[in-house]
């Protein structure tokens, strides 16, 4: 993979609930082994205690702090963290600096594992969730940044497994048997730095193609390595 004469943001690796910004350190190493520099936050608290709006808020807040605004950024969201993220990004005017945006097994339509808790921020998580709805109303404005959704259809984590798919950017499906290993698989991490690597869309592009968008997909076979 040649990334040398490509420009690397900032990178925002943003965790899912239980985890710490812990769950990332291998690909952390790997990509600022290729360059690029890395950030990460914990969530507090991370169990569901708190809605994911407000948790979005820490990330703007922990973002407004790190960086200086003129400072374009890349996130890459790992499940609760991806939703985290699109609030950050559709809500809270994340889409002005967020060039590219990863998620990695996100239930961006819900889980119903989610059902299993009354906590605010698992319930913000089921299916048809108001907050889940909210953001699926205007999701399209992602198209405006380069957007990626990396999941498994081995989830038992986000159920369906699905829930993972979005009706814009790339989507990669790795046939990971759990859902943590996602974070540490080989062929994930290497698809991230990929999308990492990628040029920016342009704006002038983005308006002209928001009509007759079509999904990139592309699926790893099980015998892939």
């Amino acid at each position: 993979m040649n990334t040398q004469n490509q420009q690397r943001n900032p990178v925002v690796l943003v965790h899912g609930i239980t985890d710490t910004e812990a769950v990332f350190d291998e690909m952390a190493v790997f990509l600022g082994k290729q360059g690029w520099p890395v950030h990460s936050l914990d969530l507090v608290p991370n169990n569901g205690a708190a809605g994911l709006d407000v948790l979005a808020q820490q990330l703007a807040g922990y973002i407004n702090k790190t960086f200086p605004p003129e400072q374009a950024l890349d996130i890459v969201g790992f499940s609760m963290g991806g939703i985290v993220s699109r609030y950050y990004i559709q809500r809270l005017e994340g889409i002005k600096r967020v060039q590219r945006f990863i998620t990695i097994s996100s239930p961006h339509h819900g889980t119903v594992v989610a059902y299993a808790s009354q906590l605010p921020g698992c319930m913000q998580m089921r299916p048809n969730s108001e907050l889940l709805s909210d953001l699926n109303a205007d999701v399209m404005m992602l198209q405006q940044l380069n957007f990626t959704s990396i999941w498994t259809n081995y989830d038992l984590m986000i159920i369906p497994a699905h829930s993972s798919k979005m009706p814009l950017g790339k989507e990669i499906i790795i046939p990971v048997a759990l859902h943590s290993w996602m974070l540490t698989d080989s062929r994930c991490i290497a698809e991230v730095a990929k999308a990492l690597a990628e040029p920016v869309k342009l704006n002038v592009e983005n308006s002209t193609n928001l009509h007759g968008l079509e999904l990139e997909s592309r699926e790893w076979g099980l015998e892939a390595g």
